[in-house]
């Protein structure tokens, strides 16, 4: 990952979203977590397992670490969407090893 340093909880979201599992993803994220994106705040297991599907299994995302500072992410994501590759920016809270906050805009 061309020698990026990251914390365990982003390594392991990075993982899973390329792997496209469902069930490790969704590990990642503490009780109680929320995702921002598109605009839409997902907020608790059942909805970020919905938001997971929809927006990083189903259109296939692969996602490619360019930067990572003070917890914010730059990733190049392809996958089965119009445009891409995109450049997006991860706002991570984290807490345990677990992602607490999410927060996801295009670069």
């Amino acid at each position: 990952m061309n020698d990026i340093t990251l914390p365990k909880a982003v390594d392991t979201f990075i993982a899973a979203t390329n792997a496209h599992d469902v069930n490790e993803l969704a590990a990642v994220f503490g009780d109680g977590a929320t995702v921002r994106d598109d605009g839409k705040t997902w907020t608790g297991e059942a909805e970020i397992r919905e938001w997971i599907q929809g927006h990083l299994i189903d259109p296939k995302v692969v996602l490619t670490p360019t930067s990572f500072a003070d917890d914010r992410l730059v990733a190049s994501g392809d996958g089965d969407f119009p445009g891409g590759p995109l450049s997006f920016a991860f706002e991570f809270d984290i807490k345990d090893d677990q992602v607490t906050n999410l927060a996801i805009e295009p670069v």
